[in-house]
C-alpha cells in the first residue's frame, strides 16, 4: 500500500485543480468536474485568475455560454458546465430518506416539522419553484410568489426580513430541480428558468451521484467517505451508495485514505508546486472537507475558517502560508493586505504582490497596494 505524507497530497490536489497554469482553457479545469463555488466577492471569478495564465476579466465567467451558474451542491451558488448540468441535477436527486433530509443541512428541524418525508417536500418546492419563476426575477420576488403556492409549513418568519417565507435551504435545493438558475453577475441574486428546461425528474440516480463523488476523489483526495459525504451535504452512510469502484487505498501520514486508481501515477510523482498564487475565499482547494490537513495549526486554520467573512488564503511553496483580504477605495483602488502565518523571504513577498496585482487587475482596478500584517 502506497505511504504518502500531507505535502505529496497537496503537491498532486495543486496538480489536479490547475494550479500550475498549464491549462488555457478554463472548461477545461478539472475544478469545473464538480462546479466552481461563486460568492458576491467575485470568488469564481478570482479561481479562474489563480489558474489562468492571462485573459481573465470580470466578463470571463458571465459571458461565456459554456458556463451556467445555479444553487447546487449544498444549496451554494457553483458555476458548471452547461452541457453537464442536467447530470449534476440528476446527482442532486437524493438516494433515500436519510439522504434527502441531510441535504437541508441547517434547516433539518424545520423541515423535520413540516410532518412530511423531505423528499416529498423537496419536489413538492420544486414544482412551485417552477410554476412561480416563469421569468426572470429577483430572488425576493422569487421567494413571495413561491411562499404563497407551497404548503404553510414549508414557510417560517424570517426576522431579518420581517416577512414569512419558503425556508431558505429548501428554496436553494429545489430551484435547480424545478428548472431554476441563477444570473450571473446580478446583484442581488435573480432567478431565472433554465433554458430548454426538462421534467422534473423525482428518481434517485445513482450512478449520476457515483460520479460526484469521484469527481471529488479526483480533485481533493486521496480522500475519505466522511469528506466526500461532507462536500455532497450528507452522511457518511448515505455515501456508501455513492461509493465508486476503481479505487485504492493509500496511507496518508498512517490514515487510511481513497483514490481513482488512474490517479496513482500523479500522487506517486506530482509536480513541484513551487509557485506563489493568491486564492479566494471559497477556492476549490479550500473546498476540500480534511481542514486538518489543509491548515495543520490550529490557530491558522481559525484564520482561514471563520464563523463569517472568510479571508483567502496565499498558497506558498505547496502550502497555505498567508490569510489575505482587499478593500476597493473608490472605483480604481484596491488595498490588499496579507498576514503571513511565518516571515515570508523577499522573493516570496514579490510574487505575492505580483499575484495581487493580477487579482485587481481582473476585477477591474488599476491601482494596487499591498500591506503586509
Amino acid at each position: 500500500m502506497l505511504e504518502v505524507d500531507r505535502e505529496q497530497v497537496l503537491a498532486y490536489r495543486i496538480a489536479a485543480q490547475g494550479l500550475h497554469r498549464d491549462e488555457p482553457d478554463a472548461a477545461k479545469l478539472a475544478v469545473f468536474d464538480l462546479g466552481v463555488q461563486d460568492s458576491p466577492r467575485d470568488t469564481a471569478l478570482l479561481a479562474l485568475v489563480a489558474r489562468l495564465d492571462a485573459g481573465v476579466t470580470e466578463e470571463s465567467l458571465v459571458d461565456d455560454p459554456r458556463f451556467v451558474l445555479a444553487w447546487t451542491h449544498r444549496g451554494a451558488p457553483h458555476f458548471h458546465r452547461r452541457d453537464e448540468l442536467s447530470d449534476v441535477i440528476a446527482a442532486l436527486v437524493p438516494l433515500e430518506a436519510s439522504d434527502a433530509m441531510a441535504r437541508m443541512g441547517w434547516q433539518r428541524k424545520q423541515v423535520e416539522a413540516a410532518g412530511m418525508p423531505a423528499a416529498d417536500i423537496l419536489f413538492t418546492a420544486a414544482r412551485a419553484m417552477r410554476k412561480a419563476v416563469g421569468k426572470t426575477m429577483p430572488k425576493g420576488t422569487a421567494s413571495t410568489a413561491v411562499t404563497k403556492i407551497v404548503p404553510e409549513s414549508f414557510s417560517y418568519w424570517c426576522r431579518g426580513c420581517q416577512a414569512t417565507h419558503i425556508l431558505e435551504q429548501l428554496m436553494r435545493l429545489a430551484a435547480v430541480h424545478g428548472g431554476i438558475r441563477l444570473e450571473a453577475g446580478v446583484s442581488p441574486a435573480t432567478l431565472s428558468p433554465l433554458e430548454g428546461r426538462s421534467a422534473i425528474k423525482t428518481k434517485p440516480d445513482v450512478k449520476a451521484a457515483t460520479a460526484v463523488v469521484a469527481d471529488y476523489l479526483r480533485v481533493h483526495g486521496p480522500a475519505t467517505k466522511s469528506d466526500a459525504a461532507g462536500f455532497v451535504g450528507t452522511t457518511k452512510t448515505s455515501v456508501n451508495g455513492m461509493w465508486p469502484d476503481g479505487l485504492v487505498e493509500v496511507r496518508v501520514d498512517g490514515k487510511a485514505a481513497f483514490l481513482p486508481e488512474e490517479r496513482l501515477p500523479e500522487l506517486e510523482n506530482p509536480p513541484e508546486p513551487d509557485f506563489v498564487r493568491l486564492l479566494p475565499p471559497l477556492d476549490p482547494f479550500l473546498q476540500a472537507r480534511d481542514k486538518t490537513l489543509l491548515v495543520p495549526d490550529q490557530a491558522s486554520r481559525k484564520e482561514v475558517w471563520k464563523m463569517l467573512g472568510n479571508p483567502g488564503v496565499v498558497l506558498a511553496d505547496g502550502d497555505i502560508a498567508a490569510t489575505w483580504r482587499s478593500k476597493a477605495s473608490g472605483r480604481k483602488h484596491l488595498d490588499f493586505t496579507i498576514s503571513p502565518f511565518e516571515t515570508f523571504d523577499p522573493a516570496a513577498r514579490k510574487l505575492a504582490e505580483a499575484e495581487a496585482e493580477r487579482l485587481a487587475t481582473s476585477r477591474g482596478f488599476p491601482d494596487v497596494r499591498v500591506t503586509w500584517a
